[in-house]
């Protein structure tokens, strides 16, 4: 390489090994998980637009986390509760962790899971309290907006089509009206959260504890 074209050597960083590669493959996996569980992971990804695998990766990939989890669920039972197979897409590193940390703590990996989503709950509990409170303010939100049609309506009375008032009015309007459908859309899409109990996850947990 010239003297000219040095610079590559200090300034761009070199290609990922194979080994680091390999472990963003992404692979499937099934678990058998609660309904709870399995819950509280659709409502986290959906609700905070998260891919699931983004979020399981987020969830299983820290070792140190996962070592810290296995060492409260050493020879546990699985068998307290109903459970739902259900497979994920994840990464082959986050499977690797899973297995690895399962097999030298003799940890059920399925209870790993149901762990490790328990990290979700302040999440899960916060994003509730927002919605109810976006519920609210959407409900002003109506009114004012409701408020602007009927101003819109005047203005069309009184000035007519070719006024360039309403014409400005009414750009504004249609403007208002497309965010108007784009937050009520947000808000129906959060509905997902409101049935979600958190304690029915705790429950589990205290389940798998005893």
């Amino acid at each position: 390489m010239s003297e000219k074209n040095s610079w590559i050597n200090d300034t761009i960083p070199p290609l990922a090994r194979t080994s680091d590669l390999r472990g963003r493959q992404s692979v499937r996996a099934t678990f058998k998980l609660s309904e709870a569980c399995i819950g509280a992971i659709s409502i986290v990804a959906a609700h905070l637009g998260i891919k699931q695998k983004s979020l399981f990766d987020h969830l299983v990939e820290d070792i140190n986390a996962l070592d810290a989890i296995a060492g409260e669920l050493k020879n546990i039972s699985m068998h307290g509760y109903s459970r739902i197979q259900k497979t994920y897409v994840i990464s082959r590193r986050s499977l690797s962790s899973l297995d690895q940390v399962s097999k030298s703590h003799n940890a059920p990996r399925d209870a790993l899971v149901e762990f490790s989503v328990q990290r979700l709950l302040p999440v899960i509990v916060n994003e509730q309290k927002k919605h109810e409170a976006r519920k609210k303010v959407m409900t002003e939100i109506a009114n004012h907006f409701n408020k602007g049609r009927h101003l819109l309506k005047h203005m069309e009375n009184t000035l007519g089509h070719e006024d360039p008032l309403f014409s400005k009015m009414h750009a504004l309007m249609t403007y208002y009206h497309n965010s108007y459908a784009g937050m009520q859309a947000f808000i129906e899409k959060g509905k997902s959260i409101e049935d979600f109990q958190p304690e029915m996850l705790r429950k589990i947990l205290n389940i798998l504890e005893k």
